[in-house]
């Protein structure tokens, strides 16, 4: 009879504390589109974008070995539509330009994507791209004429102005 009491004691302990104590549902609203464009603009402007690329569809006897390239970004902010402004400085292999880039960006939910077909960049040739970043990496797939492959990296905050310039 005891150990009835003690289980019967216990539990009605157990409800008290938990009237005591009250939890409220998570409230999490997702951002809107324009919250999201804003984040996004932030985040690259004044940016940059240092990571590796491979080249894959050049025949050659052994895969290339990842090669380093730095995307450094002064501004990026929306223009309109699906149309921002990239005023980027391009390094990779011997290549190392300056040019404002307009650049159309679709969205995957919360996910801004690059996404570029045949597009002239001054200095560089046409190329194609398709480039998602999340919070502070990228990657994506490119290519340009009869070259491509993949590339990927880290995004550094605050870098561009302390790029050294060639």
């Amino acid at each position: 009879m005891s150990k009835w009491i003690l289980v019967g004691v216990v539990t009605l302990g157990m409800v008290n504390l938990s009237r005591g104590q009250t939890t409220k549902p998570a409230t999490t609203r997702a951002a809107t589109q324009e919250e999201l464009e804003k984040q996004f603009a932030e985040m690259l402007s004044g940016s940059t974008l240092v990571g590796k690329f491979t080249e894959e569809k050049t025949p050659r006897p052994e895969p290339m070995k990842p090669a380093e390239d730095r995307y450094t970004l002064t501004k990026v902010q929306k223009l309109y539509g699906d149309n921002w402004l990239f005023v980027a400085r391009i390094q990779y292999g011997e290549h190392d330009v300056s040019v404002p880039i307009m650049l159309p960006v679709k969205w995957a939910g919360d996910t801004p994507v690059i996404t570029v077909t045949d597009a002239k960049i001054p200095g560089l040739g046409t190329y194609t791209a398709r480039v998602m970043f999340y919070r502070d990496e990228y990657a994506g797939t490119w290519s340009g004429g009869n070259h491509g492959g993949h590339l990927w990296g880290k995004i550094e905050r605050g870098k561009a102005a302390t790029q050294p310039s060639k």
